[in-house]
């Protein structure tokens, strides 16, 4: 018997990304989970890096690869230094070229799923949402941390990081339609404009009943630091899990992308391959104010783990201990190799 509520059959659900620098590839997780449970959301909207994976989540990128993506990411992917002045260190070449090579020039209305972005208009003082019209421009918009990205330019309005006004697009995704709300939280509001503070309005919404809120635990991640992306991965599948827990997996995730836990020597992790679905313990416990916005086309827009013990390993005491063999040896110098190979080399498909 279906549940009224059962996510799976919710024809107008919404998946709302928020935005978080780097903390983004914990939405990776979320997705892979979605995908695993079998909930398939037919509207997304992102603010900032959120807008980037919910392009390429409307672009049907599988999650499995949009996670090796992201690993081997760097920042020269997102935005080069600017060489004319500019109100930014960075121009989004690089982005443009990233959404070219993996998602294509499309135009918004023709990607598979409907998709939106969230961008800030300080001198109309509200977001806005463009769910039409080039993408690459929308996404350029969203993403424009001030004095990081320089503004850009759609039809004579200069718009920047949709963080600044709605840093989780609940709303948004309302407007577009949507009955029932994912929202995915990385980061706080920014509360960034004293007479425009979000927080309070965004977190009426985070407690509705037709809103599922996941939080992943990011306290000890940072946004700006490449190392952790590995790391967010699991921490977004991990909060997932926990809020979409009543739901079966009907699709196990491949074993060959199975997560590695912060600190697993990568030769332990080997043996998770085995069971995909084996689960992973946490390390801890864990009035609209929107312009729906239309660009013109493209031709008119500007552009340490450690080792278990029993306890009668632990409790007994050698009678007299013994020369390590030579094989030993050799083993252990081969797991410390295989250990420094790389988070990114296991992710990688074989």
């Amino acid at each position: 018997m279906i549940r009224h509520d059962d996510l799976r059959y919710e024809p107008h659900l919404a998946l709302a990304l928020g935005g978080g620098g780097a903390l983004g590839a914990a939405h990776v997780g979320v997705l892979q989970v979605l995908r695993e449970r079998g909930i398939t959301p037919s509207i997304v909207v992102g603010t900032s890096i959120g807008s980037v994976m919910g392009a390429a989540y409307a672009a049907e990128i599988d999650p499995y690869e949009l996670e090796e993506l992201v690993l081997n990411a760097d920042w020269g992917d997102f935005g080069t230094f600017s060489i004319a002045p500019s109100l930014g260190l960075l121009n989004t070449e690089g982005l443009r070229k990233s959404i070219e090579t993996v998602v294509g020039t499309e135009l918004i209305e023709n990607l598979p799923i409907r998709y939106g972005a969230i961008a800030s208009d300080l001198a109309a003082g509200k977001s806005v949402l463009m769910d039409r019209g080039p993408l690459y421009p929308a996404v350029a918009a969203s993403i424009a941390v001030p004095g990081i990205f320089a503004p850009t330019k759609l039809d004579g309005h200069l718009l920047l990081d949709g963080g600044i006004y709605e840093n989780l697009p609940l709303e948004a995704a309302f407007e577009m339609g949507a009955h029932h709300v994912i929202g995915v939280r990385l980061a706080p509001e920014w509360d960034a404009i004293p007479s425009q503070y979000t927080s309070v309005k965004v977190h009426e919404l985070e407690i509705r009943s037709d809103v599922t809120l996941i939080s992943p635990k990011l306290q000890h991640r940072s946004q700006w630091v490449k190392k952790d992306l590995p790391g967010l991965v699991l921490d977004g599948r991990q909060a997932a899990e926990r809020a979409l827990e009543e739901y079966a997996i009907v699709t196990p995730r491949p074993a060959a992308v199975v997560a590695v836990p912060d600190g697993m020597p990568l030769s332990d992790a080997v043996s998770l391959e085995a069971d995909s679905t084996a689960p992973v313990t946490p390390e801890g416990d864990a009035d609209s104010d929107f312009t729906e916005y239309h660009p013109s086309t493209p031709a008119d827009a500007d552009g340490g783990g450690h080792d278990d013990v029993t306890t009668a390993e632990a409790t007994a005491a050698p009678e007299t201990p013994e020369p390590a063999a030579p094989e030993a040896e050799s083993a252990d110098t081969e797991d410390e190799q295989v250990q420094h190979r790389g988070l990114a080399a296991f992710f990688r498909r074989r």
